[in-house]
């Protein structure tokens, strides 16, 4: 029989595997001079306008609780009612972490913009196309996705047809 982690070893590595994963690319990517404590302010605001604690940060959190949660419900799945009150509980105490992801992610992203550059951004979040891009972009980005899906199954096909086809011609019969 294998061992199975406790929940707090399994939490403290799923975290620092969050942090690796969120911090590595922008450690590899940040300029020689940190974003100055004004620019993280304003792309703190630009992802809040972006609402990325909402759609982003507090489903990772919740993610993970899930994640790990269904782990342990294959131990055993009588624990069901326990384990669901045992994440419910861990989704309340751990809600704050979403914070730290948001903090985390705006000095990020002002290390990849001047100053000026975010205040234009912010500029451009903040007027009634750029709140109207921000509200229709996302329903835009769905219906395509939808439409790429059909197409990428026609095309499949089509490839399929064609590469059956051209392999009968070569006497092999898919």
């Amino acid at each position: 029989m294998i061992a199975r982690p406790s929940m707090r070893h399994m939490l403290a590595a799923l975290a620092a595997l969050m942090s690796i994963a969120i911090a590595a690319p922008a450690l590899a990517q940040t300029p020689a001079t940190s974003p100055s404590p004004a620019a993280i302010l304003i792309a703190k605001q630009i992802l809040e306008i972006k609402r990325s604690k909402q759609t982003l940060f507090e489903p990772l959190v919740r993610g993970v609780i899930e994640k790990v949660k269904d782990e342990f419900m294959q131990t055993n799945f009588m624990w069901a009612k326990d384990l669901n009150e045992v994440a419910a509980n861990m989704e309340k105490q751990y809600a704050p972490r979403a914070d730290e992801l948001l903090d985390e992610s705006a000095r990020i992203y002002a290390s990849h913009f001047t100053e000026d550059e975010l205040r234009q951004i912010l500029a451009w979040d903040q007027s009634p196309v750029g709140r109207k891009m921000l509200d229709q972009e996302p329903k835009a980005f769905d219906e395509y996705m939808a439409h790429a899906g059909e197409w990428g199954q026609n095309f499949s096909d089509k490839v399929i047809a064609q590469m059956r086809d051209e392999m009968k011609k070569r006497g092999h019969d898919l």
